[in-house]
């Protein structure tokens, strides 16, 4: 392979990393709405890049099942009813339990001070202080998927991972605007952070599953009106 060749691959991966990172921006902060059409032309000068990157940034987010496909309609933000969100929910607190468990005894102090780091960040974010959302970034600035990588289990956080977590985070943006939420769930944040630096494995995980029960409480609320 000559220079020039491997100069116009690297380029390339660069665009479809860029379009992967502003689709997937799009669809997780509400931008690209469950079940919405996603048109290559439109979607490419909306997000700015061009149609052989977001083609397969498109693909790519299929693969996770946050895209999909439907005959003669084309590809589609997926959309999730309340039954299968409080479905992943239940699964989710179940798995993640046990991955905070695990976090109490194998996570470093270095990475309990990141949390703690975290936090603070969070609670001086301008939409947290407004009371509009508690919204965070993906992979190691989510809360959740630190903890997980230090779970020291990698077929649990196999489990856990991109699809779970993908799928879920489609559905936070929307769960995390209903009044009064972020403050909660920013006190929750801290009383699994206080477990996880007490070295106490059953409290850890009490505190992840009791967040993660007021989760599923906001789905339930969802479903009543």
């Amino acid at each position: 392979m000559n220079a020039s060749n491997g100069s116009e691959r690297l380029i390339a991966q660069n665009l479809s990393g860029l379009a992967l990172e502003r689709l997937e921006k799009a669809t997780m902060e509400g931008e690209l709405g469950p079940g919405e059409r996603l048109s290559e032309s439109g979607l490419a000068r909306r997000l700015g890049t061009s149609r052989g990157p977001l083609r397969e940034a498109i693909g790519q987010l299929e693969g996770r099942k946050l895209v999909t496909r439907v005959s003669n309609h084309g590809a589609r933000v997926v959309s999730l009813s309340n039954a299968d969100l409080l479905d992943l929910l239940q699964v989710r607190e179940s798995l993640e339990g046990l991955a905070c468990r695990l976090a109490s005894q194998n996570m470093s102090e270095a990475g309990l001070a990141r949390l703690e780091d975290m936090l603070t960040a969070h609670e001086k974010a301008d939409v947290m202080q407004a009371g509009r959302g508690y919204f965070q970034d993906a992979g190691d600035g989510d809360f959740h998927q630190v903890i997980l990588a230090a779970c020291g289990n990698a077929r649990l956080s196999g489990m856990l991972g991109q699809e779970l977590y993908s799928l879920l985070r489609l559905c936070r943006h929307r769960l995390s605007m209903r009044p009064g939420r972020p403050a909660e769930a920013l006190d929750e944040h801290r009383q699994i952070v206080a477990a996880l630096c007490a070295r106490d494995p059953d409290a850890a995980e009490a505190a992840i599953r009791a967040h993660l029960r007021s989760s599923r409480s906001a789905v339930l609320r969802l479903d009543d009106k």
